[in-house]
């Protein structure tokens, strides 16, 4: 039989293989990379811009609106979020495979999962949201990509750590074991930095007291990086598995 410049065996073989480890470490690494860029560059060269308040108090920390509000921090932070959601999105829909396999025939969690899924996919996409529309643009639009990701992300990480709370009463694997402790103890410290942040914004806004919000803003960064360790955890959710482009095995001809 006579074969091309290929054989089948090259044209089977993967074109791209990554572990899943290195995936979740960059994809997280792409967000936070942008947000310290941001907020240094802010600090360094648009001090008064990026700390000035409508109380015109005494501030000496950036909000992160604000701070990727301006250029060209807008725009590193736009290039950072934009490489980073698309592999957000891949987690997601992982994640849902991974739960729909686990729990199959327990109909409240796999209801749970589909949740999930949705909370994961509006909390993605809030995101994108307040990142291409800054609070100078239009500050409705992006009020509201704030708040569809907070809500969500804090409905997300609850539903998740429910979920393998049933999963870690079944398993023996300790890397599964170390991923519950960690999403519950940053789910809980994610809260608590929500709380306070919400907390300070109020009463900035309410009394004008200086230094005020830049205890929000440093509040508003643990909640960020919070998020990003959350997130993160999936380093060892799928640490044996592999990002892969290859021929699918049904199309397979020999």
């Amino acid at each position: 039989m006579l074969q091309g410049p290929y054989g089948s065996l090259d044209r089977d073989k993967p074109l791209i293989r990554l572990p899943f480890r290195d995936f979740a470490v960059g994809t997280v690494l792409l967000a936070l990379t942008g947000l310290i860029a941001c907020l240094v560059i802010s600090l360094m060269y648009h001090y008064d811009d990026s700390t000035y308040t409508h109380c015109q108090v005494a501030n000496y920390l950036p909000s992160i609106s604000a701070s990727i509000s301006l250029v060209p921090e807008r725009y590193i932070w736009r290039c950072c979020i934009g490489l980073h959601s698309a592999p957000r999105y891949l987690v997601t829909a992982a994640y849902f495979s991974f739960y729909r396999g686990r729990f199959a025939k327990r109909l409240l969690d796999l209801v749970l999962s589909g949740l999930a899924l949705i909370c994961s996919l509006a909390e993605n996409t809030g995101l994108m949201l307040l990142t291409y529309v800054a609070s100078t643009e239009t500050y409705s639009v992006h009020k509201s990509g704030f708040i569809v990701f907070i809500s969500c992300s804090l409905v997300h990480m609850l539903i998740t750590c429910r979920l393998w709370h049933v999963i870690k009463t079944y398993c023996v694997n300790t890397e599964e074991m170390t991923s519950y402790q960690w999403k519950v103890r940053l789910f809980l410290f994610n809260v608590g930095c929500c709380l306070a942040a919400a907390y300070f914004f109020r009463r900035h806004n309410k009394y004008c007291e200086p230094g005020v919000y830049t205890l929000f803003a440093l509040c508003e960064y643990l909640v960020v990086l919070s998020n990003m360790a959350f997130h993160m955890t999936a380093f060892w959710d799928f640490g044996n598995k592999e990002v892969m482009v290859a021929t699918p095995p049904e199309d397979k001809r020999y």
